[in-house]
């Protein structure tokens, strides 16, 4: 899920193997809060006949059919153990295109008043502040990030919008403050059939913050309606491991409280997708009020099934949401409000708490976190499960006139030459883990296993752009560029090269671009920084108005299909235009 200004709250059981440390601040979500010898993955390449990635006569941008392919066998395929290897081949395939630089893997800060309790996060970067508890007041005042993109659960993909999902509706499962999965509106958790491929799900008797019934029926009509194209939902793609009937899913209902659930084939995560905020349901007569998809959540007032509801939104500035008395956990709701400051300015974020406005930011400038971390206790960070990463767009025109191959050695040129200690060191600042490749360190594989292995990485994250200014400069040459030795550890390019980066608002998502600008400026190749407001910013890059873009992905549930599903040809959270 595209991480905003995400972060933990709270220390909770984290996934074997994550290592530690949370960027500063805002990101894909919209925290910023990061490789150089020739993919040396355990698995073989794809064959040449797959389509591999092979170039496409006439075009930059490589085929993606064979991705595409290979994806939807991963989803299929029942050999648990084929499965891992198919997803290294997946992530070889993503890879060799080098239109995804990985960075570092996530982990994110925090900083929580010591009179405030109780509230949880987990690895997906989802929070949960219905359980907290707050000395001398019901009232908890947050700051997660600016203007919420979508409030609808079926058309949100960042992690802010997420985290109030999951404080406003409930699905059929959630996480408790251990990370452990458990019923929601679901009574229990699910009776599996002996082929794994029949989910029954047994619903308790809950309401709508309206008094009304919720029912097997409206989990059947939110989720057909996420997969409806009308709808445009970034997330529609996973719920293709659902089987269908004709245009719908095929999901039976027996009775109100009851629904059958058939798969395709066996799907380890499967319960943690019913978790996940696209599978929450949605009040249709709502849902249908405007021809516009989400339009009816983008003002206060609508219907939902949450611990909380949302009482008033003054567009840019705050949020209130107020405790839902037909919530069916109610009982246990210790906050009665939860008022959202929406900024996405740390310097403002920062003063709001010092001066106790706010009880809880996740994001500090980043010239503050040297004198925090290790220093002040209401300074926390946790491990987030996900990538920080930047991004180019195949379909853009500085690759017009080359081939596949000569494209993606541009872009492998290029990030070589990123310096990621530097970036950790001197803005993260939080020990990240430098990312080698781009499915995260501690993610499982779906057989018992850890997917990342140690020689599962694609380049030397250690290295320097100095360290890797000759390989990068053959490389650029091997493009068609002619390089030029300045005699002072500098080159020029021929023709020049000028990349706009995207980025959004947020001193440490800027340093990071400042950084990478001067790498790229050793080998002669020009930067202008752009920085966008958040949502301005997610639908350029869902556009592909744009060249070079800061981006990230915090895992929607442990599987490395997740990392790799998002770039798919059809996938709404593509930004990379592959296969577009």
């Amino acid at each position: 899920m595209k991480k905003k200004l995400l972060s933990v709250l709270l220390a909770v059981t984290l996934i074997a193997g994550l290592t530690a440390c949370g960027n500063s601040g805002n990101e894909t979500t919209d925290d910023t809060n990061a490789a150089t010898e020739e993919p040396a993955a355990d698995t073989e390449e794809p064959a040449a006949e797959d389509g591999g990635a092979e170039v496409a006569t006439g075009s930059s941008a490589p085929e993606w059919d064979a991705y595409d392919a290979l994806i939807t066998e991963i989803r299929n395929t029942t050999d648990f153990a084929k499965r891992v290897e198919l997803m290294h081949q997946a992530e070889d395939m993503l890879m060799e295109t080098w239109a995804v630089i990985p960075i570092y893997y996530y982990n994110d800060l925090y900083m929580q008043k010591s009179n405030v309790d109780g509230i949880y996060a987990t690895v997906f970067g989802m929070k949960y502040f219905m359980h907290a508890t707050k000395e001398g007041s019901n009232t908890l005042n947050i700051n997660l990030a600016s203007e919420p993109d979508y409030l609808d659960p079926a058309l949100n993909s960042s992690v802010d919008g997420g985290c109030l999902a999951v404080n406003s509706f409930a699905g059929l499962y959630t996480y408790d403050k251990d990370q452990k999965l458990i019923p929601d509106v679901a009574a229990e958790m699910p009776e599996v059939s002996e082929d794994g491929k029949t989910y029954t799900v047994k619903l308790k008797e809950t309401k709508w913050s309206n008094g009304e019934d919720v029912t097997a029926q409206d989990f059947v009509y939110s989720w057909n309606r996420v997969i409806n194209p009308d709808t445009a939902a970034d997330y529609a793609y996973l719920f293709d491991v659902i089987a269908r009937n004709g245009d719908t899913l095929a999901i039976e209902t027996p009775d109100d409280y009851t629904m059958v659930i058939t798969l395709n084939s066996p799907c380890p995560y499967f319960n943690d997708l019913m978790a996940f905020p696209t599978f929450f349901p949605v009040y249709q007569a709502d849902a249908e009020k405007d021809t516009t998809p989400g339009e009816w959540a983008h003002e206060a007032g609508f219907v939902s099934n949450g611990a909380y509801t949302l009482e008033s939104w003054n567009h840019n500035e705050s949020m209130v949401y107020v405790k839902n008395p037909n919530y069916h956990d109610a009982a246990n709701v210790t906050m009665d409000e939860l008022h959202f400051m929406l900024s996405a300015d740390d310097t403002a974020i920062y003063a709001a708490y010092n001066s106790g406005d706010v009880d809880y930011i996740d994001t500090v400038p980043t010239d503050e976190i040297a004198s925090l971390n290790g220093v002040n206790p209401e300074f926390g960070i946790l491990d987030n499960l996900g990538t920080y990463y930047i991004g180019f767009n195949v379909n853009d025109p500085i690759f017009d006139g080359k081939t596949v191959e000569q494209a993606a050695k541009m872009r492998e040129a290029m990030c070589l030459l990123i310096d990621r200690r530097f970036i950790v060191d001197n803005v993260g600042q939080c020990d990240q883990t430098l990312a080698d490749s781009f499915v995260p360190a501690g993610m499982a594989d779906g057989n018992g296993g850890i997917f990342k292995q140690a020689d599962t990485s694609y380049y030397d994250a250690e290295a320097t752009g100095a360290d890797m200014l000759e390989q990068a400069v053959a490389l650029l040459e091997e493009a068609g560029y002619t390089m030029t030795d300045n005699g002072d550890g500098s080159y020029s390019i021929d023709p020049g090269l000028n990349i706009t980066y995207l980025t959004n608002d947020g001193t440490g998502h800027i340093k990071i671009a400042e950084s990478i600008q001067q790498d790229f400026a050793l080998v002669g190749i020009n930067v202008e920084i752009k920085s966008e407001d958040w949502n301005v910013f997610l639908e350029n890059r869902k556009e592909g108005n744009f060249t070079l873009a800061r981006e990230g992905w915090l895992a929607d549930y442990n599987d490395p299909v997740n990392m790799l599903e998002i770039f798919t040809s059809d996938s709404g959270n593509n930004d990379m235009q592959l296969g577009k």
